[in-house]
């Protein structure tokens, strides 16, 4: 533990990156109609939320994710490669499948889980790219 290492301004940027990434991800240009069919959301109720609790809330979560994978990532031999390898590990291993379990019980259809299993797979492998290149 003598040699754990954190980039505050990496794992901020991190969790940036999760908004970016979403906006993208779930914008009209990729999977915005998948996914509001999937979910059974309308557009009215998407425009009555609480943006900035929602946004909020999810900077939040994904500051606390970002700060999570970077503690595993914290070793000074952490490279490009291994944060790359690792964030894959955690988001596909880990996370996209706990998702896909649940999703399962939900009963939702595979274009759900692949849709949002997806989303968190590449989130979790680009987060883990940037905090080891960005020693």
């Amino acid at each position: 533990m003598e040699n754990l290492y954190i980039n505050h301004v990496a794992v901020f940027v991190c969790a940036i990156f999760n908004l970016a990434l979403g906006a993208f991800w779930y914008s009209p240009a990729l999977f915005y109609k998948a996914w509001l069919a999937e979910t059974k959301l309308t557009e009215e109720q998407l425009a009555k939320q609480n943006p900035a609790k929602t946004y909020g809330l999810a900077f939040l979560f994904s500051l606390l994710i970002s700060y999570n994978l970077a503690f595993f990532l914290g070793d000074a031999n952490t490279n490009a490669a291994w944060g790359a390898a690792a964030g894959f590990l955690a988001g596909f291993g880990f996370a996209a499948l706990i998702f896909a379990v649940i999703a399962l019980f939900e009963q939702r259809s595979w274009k759900y889980i692949f849709v949002n299993g997806g989303f968190i797979t590449v989130y979790f492998t680009v987060i883990g790219f940037i905090l080891g290149i960005w020693r």
